[in-house]
Formats: structure tokens, sequence, C-alpha cells
């Protein structure tokens, strides 16, 4: 079964949550078993959206996964980027990983964005999805199933 690995970070962002049950529900429709690796109150919020673990498959802290994880753990990464330890998860993981990976960027302001954006192509090889999205998931989630589709066509998906 292909494996796929979400990053979340702290939940400021009030899009997070519910993206990422959205994320992994799409990812799971494609055959992947999903781990979320994120910080302990991102997986909180995570546990009383997703009660009965119906979307969420494992879960990891976020420190210890970057402890255990190695090249061939994963076959697919979706990070959440709205701060910028989230961009040094991101990068992190996706070089250690060295899978195709999406990096989904979000915030309120424009100039993060963009700053974010240039940190992340500067040392990956992600596909990058950003909007200016805060508490609508909206233009995040149809940007997502753009890019989703477009790695698809590209045949990087596994």
């Amino acid at each position: 079964m292909k494996k796929a690995i979400i990053l979340l970070g702290c939940p400021e962002s009030p899009s997070q949550t519910p993206m990422a049950i959205y994320v992994t529900n799409e990812l799971k429709k494609k055959g992947y078993k999903v781990t979320v690796s994120s910080t302990p109150s991102a997986m909180k919020l995570l546990e009383v959206s997703d009660p009965e673990s119906f979307y969420i498959d494992e879960k990891m802290d976020i420190e210890s996964c970057l402890e255990s994880i190695q090249e061939g753990s994963f076959d697919l990464m979706v990070g959440f980027v709205h701060r910028d330890a989230a961009v040094s998860y991101f990068v992190t993981f996706e070089n250690i990983l060295n899978i195709p990976s999406i990096a989904l960027i979000s915030e309120r302001e424009l100039e993060v964005i963009e700053e974010f954006t240039k940190m992340i192509k500067e040392s990956t090889n992600a596909e990058i999805v950003s909007a200016r999205a805060y508490h609508n998931p909206t233009p995040l989630r149809v940007k997502f199933d753009k890019a989703l589709k477009n790695m698809e066509k590209k045949n990087v998906l596994p």
C-alpha cells in the first residue's frame, strides 16, 4: 500500500484542521495509508475533529517522527506551512524522504506567502500550493486539488 505523511505545525490558522482532514480524505481515496505528524496541539484538534479515526490512520509527534524517518518510509508528503518553523520542518522532511511533496502555504499576508514560497522553492523540489487563506480553506483546497491532479498527469505520484 502507498503511504503518505502529512505535516502539521502550530494550529494557529483555522483552515489547517479542516484542510488536513480534507487532504487525508483525498489521499485515502487514492489508495494511500495516511500518517499525520504534528505538534501536540494540532493533534488534539484533529482528535476532536475525527474522534472515530475515520480519516486519520496513524498519528505521530513531529519530533519523534523526525528522529525515526528515513528515505523510503513514505511515498508522498504534504506539509502545511504557515510559520518559519513549518518551513524548516518541511524542508528537513523533504530532504530526508526525497519523495514527491506538496507544500501548502497559507497566510494572511502576501509578503509572508512569497517569502515562504521562495524558501521552499530554493531548498526542495516540492510542488508549491499557496493562497491567502486563513479562515476560509476554499482557496487552498481548490489549488491543492489542481496540484494533485497535475502531479498525477505528470506521473510523479506512485
